[in-house]
């Protein structure tokens, strides 16, 4: 079976978030299953360097205002389809926005161009391919399934994954024949969204399946509170819709031989991280104790809770825990850490920007991580920190909610906890979360437990992987005349 995957980042090519993770992943995990995955992405400046010399297989003489070509490259046992359009991708600042911070004005343009070329290949545009299945990454190539089901190959099955419902794009009504869609295609039953035209909501309508990245988060995108909107089509389709948990890769995630991390170890070596804590504290500016160190590793927003973080800093340190925090994002909430730092010295360190093998080295060496979000659709950060014996203390929200399993009593008797949970958008349950964290550590063979369960977890995409191999398999027996 062939899939053509389409996409606005992927690792290791581009990344912003956990999309790229999960999407540079997936080719590999669903190779055992027969699934050979093709993917478009945009011709960035680091995806054009990476894979170098590539052969054009299209051409576009006007692809939204200029010219561009379509690049095939492989890179290991990569397949990619590469859109070469200097005026859409070939700019600085960052893959989403300008160097100030501020969305490109023409996102909805660059990201339209990238699906239409992504539809085209699914027609035929490029002589030697025909996939037989394609699978749409987030509002940026949701219009791909637009495209596509008025397109000459319409009855050619589509899945489109919801990566964070909360990012939808969109465009004025006025803006719609610019999209080089037919006139039918604004309408409830299309692209048509409260007036104007909804990107995602119109890869949800046309799909044929609907994913999201945990079985939480798609119940939890039926109700208004987390719907954003769109619940009401997303209840309309509920027997499409299928929450599949995202994996981790667990090669590159390995604290027995990550690269980035200074001293390796395993859930039978526990001992070793101790050496890795030292760097952390050491990197961050915080002095040595007894009390847990924690950290962040996130962007820094609302939706994360991080605001809510800030506001209880004082009490963690009150309680006897330090804090590293990894990140960047609202500048208000980012004054607010580099305050706490200041009131705490020795005891808190920020450090903003991304960076990927200090996100690894923190993993490694912390001894908790926070991840109070309002809302989590998968989540990957307490994934890595399980496997890191980094004792994830999370919201019970979506994925967060799925893959920790909470240090209750019970629990903590049967050996199966892993984190400690909290109700979400809560100043006062943090603050008791990182109490109940603070006790726990404590408890030194209770802690241990804890570390070596979270390690010995399974989160691979082995059992995700088979799962989207049989979706594809179901959509392509549905499409397959008798």
């Amino acid at each position: 079976m062939h899939v053509l995957a389409v996409a606005s980042e992927m690792h290791p090519f581009i990344k912003t978030g956990g999309l790229a993770d999960v999407v540079g992943a997936l080719p590999a995990a669903l190779a055992p299953f027969g699934v050979t995955v093709t993917t478009v992405l945009p011709g960035y400046p680091a995806v054009l360097a990476a894979i170098g010399a590539a052969e054009a297989v299209a051409h576009y003489p006007d692809l939204f205002g200029g010219p561009a070509r379509l690049l095939r490259a492989s890179v290991g046992s990569t397949r990619l389809l590469v859109v070469d359009a200097a005026h859409h991708f070939q700019r600085g600042g960052g893959i989403y926005s300008e160097a100030s911070g501020r969305e490109w004005g023409d996102n909805w343009r660059r990201f339209a161009a990238l699906s239409a070329v992504a539809a085209s290949v699914a027609a035929g545009a490029v002589a030697d391919y025909r996939p037989d299945l394609v699978h749409a990454h987030d509002w940026q190539a949701a219009l791909t399934l637009a495209y596509l089901r008025h397109g000459p190959r319409a009855d050619l099955p589509a899945v489109m994954t919801i990566h964070n419902l909360a990012f939808q794009g969109g465009i004025d009504a006025g803006l719609f024949p610019q999209l080089g869609l037919p006139a039918s295609a604004f309408a409830v039953d299309g692209v048509e969204y409260y007036g104007g035209v909804g990107y995602l909501k119109a890869g949800l309508f046309y799909a044929d399946a609907i994913t999201t990245v945990s079985p939480a988060y798609a119940d939890e995108i039926l109700t208004p509170s987390h719907g954003m909107g769109l619940d009401g089509l997303l209840g309309d389709r509920r027997g499409r819709l299928h929450g599949i948990l995202n994996g981790i890769d667990t090669a590159e995630w390995d604290p027995a031989s990550d690269l980035a991390v200074p001293v390796h170890f395993d859930a039978h070596d526990l001992a070793a991280r101790a050496r890795n804590r030292e760097h952390v504290e050491q990197r961050f500016g915080i002095a040595s104790g007894d009390g847990p160190l924690f950290a962040v590793v996130s962007r820094l927003t609302w939706q994360k809770g991080l605001d809510i973080l800030a506001a209880t800093i004082d009490d963690l340190v009150a309680m006897g825990g330090r804090l590293a925090v990894l990140g960047s994002g609202d500048p208000a909430i980012e004054a607010a850490m580099f305050d706490a730092a200041a009131r705490h010295p020795g005891k808190v360190g920020v450090l903003t920007g991304f960076d990927e093998p200090l996100s690894h080295r923190v993993q490694a060496g912390a001894d908790a991580i926070l991840i109070p979000s309002r809302f989590e659709p998968c989540g990957l950060t307490q994934l890595y920190a399980l496997r890191y014996g980094c004792v994830p203390v999370v919201a019970h929200t979506g994925g967060l909610g799925d893959t920790v399993i909470d240090a209750n009593q019970a629990a903590v008797a049967a050996g199966v906890a892993t984190g400690v949970v909290h109700d979400p958008g809560s100043q006062e349950a943090l603050r008791s979360a990182i109490h109940r964290t603070v006790t726990l550590y404590a408890q030194r063979d209770v802690w241990t437990a804890m570390q070596r369960a979270g390690m010995e977890a399974d989160f691979s995409w082995r059992q995700s992987a088979a799962r989207y191999a049989d979706l594809y398999q179901s959509l392509l027996q549905e499409r397959t005349p008798a």
